[in-house]
């Protein structure tokens, strides 16, 4: 069968340069006899690969010296309490913004473990756009801030980060790292689950200031990030094919797509395509506001749900996989992630120009 086009919101599409490079080396990477699923983690070759994805991703993203960067289990969700646990060392306060399904996750798992504030929410708006930010309203003495910067359900982002001065802010960048050029000195920590930008499912990325890295021996090992730092990520068994993947995902970022400037482009590029469609279509509307779309992630809607699922059924025909909205928002959602080559956005754009056709 011939490869399809993935809109999958995670697991994702990955670059096929890498899934070819990946299966020339199953068994035998770069001489040693061995795949690097079966590799000790502690052995010279593994270690390389873990060396060598870090200093790529410390290039793409120009993360400074005085930042840690962990390779962590769990996925995202896992930083839904080890934020807190890890951060709520001072006052014991963080603000949250409710943003969407992901950002309402960890604000009710940091709130039994803090005094947590929802400082605004998206709820009454249906999560269709970012709500209204009043700076004088953030705590000065919270410990930290909490976004989630692209909402991959809703398909909505903040186009600019909340100034929260002194106040670190933390961000799950999940759906959105890579996918353009980052200010991480703007961020006290950052963190990524790897399977919708960066690899395989199973790893997650957190990039975290050094001075919010603390000693903190009430916690299990496992759940301080002194742990991860102090052992650079090899305390336990590491994520260690993920890690494989995403190094080699970086290097192809490096390398064929010319960094994350470029690759924001590439990117503007495809949701332009799409968007566009979208906005000239008398059958489907869009779900996020235009001021707070998505880049990632397009949301959309024919109003009627039977015809909804008649196109996504349609479209899997077609070789489009993966178009239904999520069990919670409904309607459709094409995740056009950095691996999306443009010509698939372009042939679903055309499909969609069809299916109108045949269906007004």
């Amino acid at each position: 069968m011939p490869r399809v086009y993935n809109f999958s919101a995670g697991p994702s599409t990955l670059p096929e340069p890498v899934l070819e490079r990946a299966a020339a080396e199953m068994l035998d990477y770069s001489g040693s006899g061995q795949s690097v699923m079966e590799m000790s983690h502690r052995s010279p070759e593994y270690d390389a690969i873990i060396v060598d994805c870090e200093r790529r991703l410390r290039s793409v993203m120009s993360i400074p010296d005085n930042y840690k960067v962990l390779f962590i289990q769990g996925g995202a969700s896992m930083q839904f309490s080890m934020v807190p646990q890890n951060l709520l060392t001072g006052s014991g306060r963080a603000d949250y913004v409710v943003s969407g399904q992901f950002s309402q996750k960890a604000y009710q798992e940091a709130k039994a473990l803090g005094e947590i504030r929802l400082v605004a929410s998206g709820k009454e708006s249906g999560f269709s756009r970012i709500p209204a930010l009043d700076p004088a309203a953030f705590d000065p003495s919270a410990d930290y801030f909490h976004i989630c910067q692209n909402n991959t359900i809703f398909g909505t982002r903040f186009t600019t980060l909340p100034e929260t001065g002194k106040v670190p802010l933390v961000a799950d960048m999940s759906s959105c790292i890579l996918s353009e050029p980052a200010d991480v000195s703007r961020y006290g920590l950052i963190y990524a689950g790897a399977q919708k930008k960066m690899g395989p499912a199973g790893l997650c990325v957190v990039i975290v200031r050094e001075d919010l890295i603390r000693e903190l021996p009430e916690l299990p090992s496992m759940l301080r990030y002194k742990t991860y730092a102090d052992n650079d990520s090899m305390y336990n068994t590491p994520p260690t094919y993920a890690i494989y993947i995403m190094g080699m995902v970086l290097r192809w970022i490096e390398e064929e797509i010319g960094g994350l400037a470029a690759m924001k482009l590439h990117n503007e590029k495809k949701a332009a395509v799409l968007y566009d469609a979208i906005d000239s279509s008398g059958l489907f509307r869009p779900v996020a506001a235009r001021e707070d779309r998505s880049m990632m992630n397009v949301t959309f809607v024919t109003g009627d749900k039977e015809l909804d699922k008649k196109f996504c059924t349609q479209a899997q025909a077609e070789g489009f996989f993966n178009l239904k909205g999520h069990r919670s928002a409904g309607g459709m959602r094409a995740s056009i992630y950095n691996a999306m080559p443009i010509e698939g956005v372009e042939k679903l754009a055309a499909f969609m120009q069809r299916f109108e056709a045949e269906n007004s």
